[in-house]
Parts: structure tokens; C-alpha cells; sequence
């Protein structure tokens, strides 16, 4: 496993595991994921992963549950993630529902405690007046936001009047906005961009095509990248996917992660439904691509022009009729 090279109290894995799923309907959750969750986070804890996300929204407060029994004993050796949804994201709300997460995760400390979203109405300013509270009590230790535009990220950290270490972005070949301004920033100012969806929620796998859409879920139902017009637009990035993946002997799914990590202040913390799974995608923090395949890479991303926004919306309404 790779390390982010940042001065932080525990080393940060390049691959992470994210927690979405855990406890989840919309991801498939039954009685029985508890137990297969567990072995997932056993076995990303042997392969050096030391980065676990969730957040009090995944499953209700479920997934951080999930998480914390998982880590057991080792809750303390690794850096333990979670956000708080600002619905109404004031100081003391802040505060409550950070001690709420923190008692669902078995943790006395939140490695690093995020804002899930950006909140348009209540300004940062008071929401990181409860975050710096619950550093200064050794609640959090640091501190994140998630899906901030680059203004809004370096209020945050104004107001917290400390670094807000991270932001946690939608990231992959074919989201590539945080290239623009959130990398540079994070390079330059020693912070980390947390990406999401690396794998732009197994689009990039190369398992699907027109011919063989994903199987029905609430989520990929609501994606319109699964449409079957967007997975014809992509053979072609697929394709290119595949032939970088054959020079490594990869997957393509380990190829588009390696993209997203090709940034050295990029960690990647995609889901895991297997421990082979979580293997796969700890194994490509270890794959260098060379700057031709690199190219070759962003060149397929760039030309990929998929139907999204309301272009999208008709044929998403048609999918899930059919459905």
C-alpha cells in the first residue's frame, strides 16, 4: 500500500474503503451484510488500508455501526471518517450529532470528521465554530468538507481558522472537474482531495455495455451514465481501459483508479461488495502508468460525451419505466 507523504497524526492510504453500501438498501443490504462487511474490513486492514469513510447518513447511522463492530481493536490504528449532513448545520447541531457518530463507530475521537454537503443557507462560519469546539475537546481531529467548490473550501478553512485537511469530491476519468482548481490547490497547499465514486459507480469496470446494462438498484437506475445510449458512447474509453489494464495485467477497474491516484494528493475510497474486491482495488494503489498511458487515458476520458442533465432526463424516465 502507498501513503499520502502529509504530516497527519496516521498514515493516509492512497486506497480507501468506502462505506456506502454498508447497511444500505439502495445498495443491496439484507441480514446477512453484516457479516460479509466484516470480512471486507478485515481483510482491506491486512492489505494496509488505513482510510474507512462512512457517513451518519448511510444507512441511517447503519454503516457507521457496521464500520466501528468491523474494526474492533483496531479502531484506533487507523483513520476512521465520517460526515455530518448539514440540515441544519449551526455550531451545537454540529457538535451533538458528531457525538452521536462517534458513539455509533465505538470511537473516543473522529480521525476526520466531514460536512457531507455544502449547506446554501447557514454559512460555514458557524458550522466550523462547532467543528474547532470539537477539536479543541479532542472530539475530531481533523477536519474535511465534502463536495465544495474551491471558494467555499478555503472559507471553510478561514473560518475554522485551521486546515480543513480535506475535501471529498466526485472524482473519476470521466468526472474530472476537480482537475481544474481542487487538485492544484490541495498540491500546493499540502491538503487532500478525497474522491468518490473513482470507479464512477462500476461504469468503468468494462463489466457492462449496451448488451448487458448492471442489474436494477435505486442507485445505477438513477445514473444516467448506465442509460444504454451512454454505455455505447463509452466503447470506446473501455476499450482503451482494457488495453492499458492488459500491459499491467489488470483489471480496467484498477487501471481507472490508477488514473485517479496518478495525483500524489488524491486518495481514492471506493466500495467494496467483496473481499476480492477490496483486494483488487488495494492492489492499484501499487500500478504506475506511464505518461503515454496516462495521456492515452485522458484523451479516451476527454472524448467520452455521454447524455447527462436534462438531455438525460426523458430516456432515465422511459428506463425506469421499462423497469
Amino acid at each position: 500500500m502507498r501513503f499520502v507523504t502529509l504530516d497527519t497524526p496516521k498514515p493516509i492510504s492512497k486506497i480507501g474503503l468506502g462505506t456506502w453500501q454498508f447497511g444500505s438498501k439502495e445498495w443491496g443490504y439484507g441480514p446477512d451484510y453484516e457479516r460479509r462487511a466484516a470480512d471486507i474490513v478485515r481483510r482491506a486492514l491486512d492489505l494496509g488500508v488505513t482510510l474507512f469513510d462512512t457517513a451518519e447518513l448511510y444507512g441511517f447511522g447503519r454503516s457507521e455501526r457496521i464500520l466501528g463492530a468491523a474494526l474492533g481493536d483496531e479502531r484506533e490504528k487507523v483513520v476512521v471518517a465520517s460526515k455530518v449532513f448539514p440540515v441544519l448545520p449551526v455550531a451545537p447541531v454540529v457538535q451533538q450529532r458528531a457525538v452521536a457518530s462517534a458513539a455509533r463507530l465505538g470511537v473516543g475521537s473522529i480521525d476526520l470528521y466531514q460536512v457531507h454537503q455544502p449547506n446554501p443557507v447557514v454559512a460555514d462560519t458557524t458550522t466550523m465554530r462547532g467543528m474547532r469546539a470539537l477539536q479543541d475537546v479532542g472530539l475530531v481531529g481533523e477536519v474535511g468538507v465534502s463536495n465544495y467548490n474551491l471558494r467555499r473550501w478555503r472559507f471553510a478553512e478561514a473560518a475554522l481558522g485551521r486546515r480543513v485537511l480535506s475535501n471529498q469530491v466526485r472524482y473519476s476519468m470521466i468526472d474530472r472537474g476537480p482537475e481544474e482548481e481542487l487538485i492544484p490547490y490541495a498540491e500546493q497547499a499540502g491538503r487532500i482531495v478525497i474522491a468518490y465514486s473513482p470507479l464512477a459507480q462500476g461504469f468503468l469496470s468494462g463489466r457492462y455495455d449496451a448488451s448487458t446494462p448492471p442489474p436494477t438498484g435505486a442507485v445505477r437506475r438513477a445514473n444516467p451514465y448506465f442509460l444504454p445510449e451512454n454505455l455505447k458512447r463509452a466503447a470506446a474509453l473501455i476499450a482503451t481501459l482494457r488495453e492499458v489494464a492488459d500491459a499491467h495485467d489488470a483489471t480496467p477497474s484498477q487501471i481507472a483508479l490508477a488514473y485517479v491516484l496518478h495525483y500524489p494528493n488524491v486518495v481514492a475510497i471506493p466500495g467494496a461488495s467483496s473481499v476480492e474486491q477490496m483486494e483488487r482495488n488495494a492492489a492499484a494503489a501499487e500500478i504506475d502508468l506511464t505518461d503515454d498511458e496516462y495521456a492515452a487515458l485522458a484523451t479516451a476520458a476527454r472524448q467520452f460525451q455521454p447524455v447527462t442533465g436534462l438531455a438525460a432526463l426523458p430516456r432515465l424516465i422511459r428506463a425506469r419505466a421499462r423497469k
